[in-house]
């Protein structure tokens, strides 16, 4: 059974957190449809709240302290990204928004980007197509058609969050782990991996 590798990124700055529940349901949904295919999942989960003054502290200095780093380096060698955040003001959070900031430029280029967000209600709904979209296109991401927002009333409704919210949860999940399936994995960079030979190296060039 082949391997891939899953990295989910929570903005929620709560405790529990709506947009962490939403984030895990996401995750195990993409396990789940992963598994179908033959591909089981590691899946990493990175809480942004937990890393909030590193990531300040990168915007200002332009480098990022070791715990951040690891988490930009965890995104990057990803082989499929499921992001989610709180809407506020109608747009995603500050703190989602500084986080992908900091990441080095194009270093997202053709990776599968599933895009989630929460809000107390369906009016912010088109955050996500207004805002989210297109900040990932920008990066060049492949996001996948269905984006999934939950309100406050998808958590408590009449179907409760196995209503058309899991419907919802459960094809987006399946539009990234087709995705991800049908691509190669994403090898690790080893910062010690020599890049040119002794005989180039010897010979100067």
């Amino acid at each position: 059974m082949t391997t891939r590798k899953i990295t989910v990124v929570s903005a929620g700055l709560s405790q529990p957190s709506s947009t962490r529940l939403l984030a895990d349901r996401l995750a195990q949904a993409v396990r789940d449809d992963l598994l179908t295919s033959g591909v089981e999942a590691e899946v990493t989960v990175h809480e942004l709240r937990e890393h909030a003054h590193d990531i300040t502290n990168a915007m200002l200095t332009g480098f990022a302290p070791a715990g951040l780093q690891a988490v930009l380096d965890d995104v990057v060698a990803a082989d499929g990204l499921v992001v989610v955040t709180p809407i506020f003001t109608a747009s995603y959070s500050g703190l989602f928004k500084s986080f992908f900031d900091v990441l080095e430029k194009d270093s997202l280029a053709g990776k599968p980007v599933l895009i989630a967000a929460t809000a107390g209600t369906a009016r912010h709904s088109l955050a996500l197509e207004h805002a989210l979209r297109p900040m990932f296109a920008y990066l060049r991401a492949v996001v996948v058609p269905t984006a999934v927002f939950a309100a406050s009333e998808d958590w408590g409704g009449v179907d409760g969050v196995n209503g058309a919210l899991q419907s919802r949860v459960e094809r987006a999940a399946g539009e990234l782990s087709t995705l991800v399936a049908a691509r190669a994995s994403s090898a690790p960079v080893d910062p010690f991996a020599m890049t040119s030979s002794f005989e180039d190296l010897l010979s100067g060039s």
